[in-house]
């Protein structure tokens, strides 16, 4: 489970960033909001809100260059533009395999070089103390080189800088560098990111071509979401009837040949009141939505994953989104998580839904970009678990609120209407 992310100089963030899903359990409200493993407290959803532009999706961006990093994959890393520095800082605090662990690095993206990365794990006591062993410290530009295999601390000096060590040198000689890349790897393929403005439908085909218990939920997601709905298959195409195109006649071979990939999604059928249709030409934006995410939130819950859903909230009803994080937030999730990005203030409650942790925020003025959380907010600031947070957050108490004055553009306009009109006469 991801337990922190941090970021300096990258994307829309200047100075350090710190996004945190540590419970504090000083709070004992909601704790099956609670993910508690070995002494560890992570939580299992945070929803982050604030005005367009201000940051909320480079923040899914630095997880997405983490995933790709850790992957061997191209990073997309790019520094802020503001600053004179090409370095991008980046780090990652993560739960697997029931233990705790921290990867930092830094990366030169004019030279294309990692220049610096460490690797620890976290150790904690009965009492709750931490103890942070290094596995390896690699920092090129301070020359300095730590690692609990000590062959490798000679090695180091002299390896390729464009790539992360584990992936420049055979792990398999090394015990201790060889499980943090394993580590680091199984962590990574946990991580799906999805953007609700434009998710791929295929995932969800994949999961319906498979007649097994996943499907099975999968379709019940769907079924359950939209209460019209009679059933949700994936059939063979003589199967589809075509009333709701205007045709009750069978598409032409010319015009089935087409990628598979789009066919697929024509096999996707829809049964409202006994009549199959294609669910690609007949459903609305939301249903098609709802069904693109099932498999996800399914395969999320049922595997232990990790779900980062930018716009949770894009065209799906506020109950919907409700129920998804209460599925999230339920005691019979053991392990698995969801972040997301969100604009509906319906979910901003900490009555119902969430933890005061829970609830984040990103705020962008002419100084920066600001993350922080509603637990920041103390009683004295008139922030409690029985505030009425919507109401705060509307007033401005909380930042993160936009502040158009659309008014001026509105006056503008009529401002030039009433010119033209006196030119014309």
């Amino acid at each position: 489970m991801l337990i922190e992310i941090r970021a300096k100089n990258c994307y829309a963030f200047e100075d350090q960033i710190v996004f945190s899903m540590k419970a504090d359990m000083r709070n004992k409200k909601f704790v099956t909001n609670v993910h508690k493993e070995n002494n560890f407290n992570v939580l299992k959803t945070a929803g982050i809100y604030g005005p367009n532009n201000a940051g909320k999706t480079c923040l899914i961006k630095c997880i997405r260059a983490i995933k790709g990093v850790l992957l061997n994959q191209k990073n997309g890393l790019a520094p802020n533009i503001f600053t004179e520095s090409d370095v991008c800082e980046l780090g990652v605090t993560f739960m697997e395999f029931g233990r705790k662990f921290s990867y930092d690095f830094k990366y030169d993206a004019e030279k294309e070089e990692y220049i610096y990365e460490s690797f620890s794990e976290i150790l904690k006591d009965q009492y709750n103390n931490e103890k942070e062993v290094c596995w390896l410290k690699k920092d090129t530009i301070s020359e300095l080189y730590e690692c609990i295999d000590e062959d490798i601390q000679n090695t180091a000096p002299i390896v390729s800088k464009n790539n992360l060590l584990c992936y420049v040198i055979d792990t398999s000689k090394f015990e201790y560098i060889d499980e943090m890349k394993r580590i680091l790897v199984g962590f990574a393929k946990k991580i799906d990111i999805i953007n609700m403005n434009d998710i791929p439908m295929q995932h969800t085909i994949e999961f319906m071509k498979n007649k097994n218990q996943l499907q099975e939920k999968v379709v019940e997601f769907i079924k359950n979401a939209d209460l019209y709905m009679d059933n949700f298959e994936f059939v063979d195409m003589d199967k589809i009837q075509l009333k709701a195109t205007g045709s009750g006649e069978k598409p032409e071979e010319k015009v089935l040949d087409v990628p598979e990939n789009i066919m697929d999604q024509f096999r996707l059928v829809s049964t409202y009141r006994g009549v199959h249709v294609p669910s690609m030409l007949f459903d609305s934006t939301g249903t098609k939505k709802i069904a693109a995410i099932a498999s996800y939130v399914i395969e999320t819950l049922e595997q232990g994953r990790i779900l980062i859903v930018d716009e949770l909230d894009s065209s799906i009803h506020f109950k919907l989104t409700r129920a998804i994080v209460a599925m999230f937030n339920n005691e019979l999730n053991t392990n698995a998580q969801m972040i997301f990005t969100v604009h509906d203030i319906n979910l901003m409650d900490c009555k119902r839904i969430f933890r005061k942790e829970q609830i984040w925020f990103i705020h962008k003025d002419e100084d920066g970009v600001y993350v922080y959380s509603l637990a920041d907010f103390t009683a004295q600031q008139g922030v409690r678990d029985t505030t009425d947070i919507m109401e705060k957050y509307r007033k401005g108490s909380l930042g993160a609120l936009p502040d158009p004055e659309l008014i001026n553009s509105l006056l503008s306009i009529k401002g030039d209407t009433k010119g033209d009109d006196a030119d014309d006469k």
